[in-house]
């Protein structure tokens, strides 16, 4: 079971959220750009890689599309303690994808192998996967696992949608094992993403379909108890979401400090605040008037003395 890397959103903050309250036995970093590895203002985005000891086994997740920019970078991450490399090719968004990078790698399939390459012989002594779609336009499952196992990569996570779909569309789970019978005879794993919203379901689609693992992104959002087996969801209290939001804003600023934004953690304040009577208006008040802690903590409490003589209950 792996968190996903998700940018801006699985951040050193989040992650210790998730380790806290049910860690999962891996998790990745939000993608770095190869060329800002290699260019004079590395130093700005190894501070994007930064993690903590608790956090292992952690895999640094990289983007761009030079081979080389990928042979020079893999040693730097070596060196930072990393567990692994996952090269991102199905971020789908057009500033990646217009530069041939992410999901674009999908049409060219040599590049993608010459990338994959690259990468293990410029990090000999780590375990290198890639994380992609389907398909571009199209699915094209077949034929892509096939070219990047002739890489023999440590893992294939498929994100089971097109790049096209974006996240619009339902994953296609009944597509995932083929790329599980491709794999038989190797020794990559394959891990399978997209519309996972509990454990119970990952482990529910690990055995129908037969995927190594099953990776989680949205399914996160608001529930950093997600990977833990004891804890769920329907099961976190009202008192538990409440103390989880001024927690989380809380390790924002001790993630951060104050090179960060406060606003950027409003999308995840807002993911608690569901469920429950009153939610709709304290997620207003997370999303509009919090710019501190003390914002979080003070909204929050007025919440709590709101609700004292009628406690919340979940609609």
């Amino acid at each position: 079971m792996a968190l996903a890397p998700m940018l801006d959103v699985t951040d050193a903050a989040m992650r210790q959220m998730v380790i806290r309250h049910g860690k999962p036995d891996v998790m990745f970093t939000e993608f770095v750009s190869t060329d800002g590895l290699c260019s004079p203002g590395q130093h700005k985005l190894v501070g994007d890689l930064s993690y903590e000891d608790n956090e292992h086994p952690i895999v640094a997740q990289v983007y761009g599309k030079n081979p080389d920019k990928f042979y020079l970078s893999a040693p730097l991450i070596q060196k930072l303690g990393f567990d692994g490399i996952d090269i991102n090719m199905g971020c789908p968004v057009k500033n990646v994808t217009k530069t041939g990078s992410g999901a674009a790698l999908i049409k060219t399939p040599h590049l993608a192998k010459e990338i994959i390459t690259a990468t293990r012989e410029g990090a000999p002594d780590l375990p290198v996967s890639v994380k992609t779609r389907i398909g571009y336009n199209s699915i094209v499952i077949d034929e892509w696992v096939s070219h990047l196992l002739e890489t023999e990569p440590a893992a294939i996570t498929l994100h089971l949608r097109t790049c096209k779909e974006m996240s619009d569309a339902p994953a296609h789970w009944d597509k995932v094992g083929v790329a599980v019978d491709l794999a038989a005879d190797t020794d990559t794993l394959i891990i399978g993403n997209g519309d996972v919203t509990s454990l119970e379901q990952a482990h529910q689609l690990a055995t129908d379909t037969g995927v190594d693992g099953v990776m989680i992104g949205r399914g996160i959002y608001g529930n950093p108890w997600f990977f833990d087996p004891a804890r769920p969801y329907e099961e976190i209290t009202v008192e538990e979401k409440l103390d989880a939001i001024v927690e989380h804003a809380e390790q924002f600023v001790e993630s951060f400090g104050a090179a960060k934004n406060f606003v950027a953690i409003r999308k995840h304040l807002r993911a608690y605040a569901s469920g429950f009577r009153g939610s709709k208006e304290l997620r207003i008040r997370l999303v509009e008037e919090t710019n501190s802690v003390d914002d979080v903590r003070r909204i929050v409490e007025d919440f709590r003395v709101k609700t004292r003589t009628d406690p919340p209950c979940f609609d």
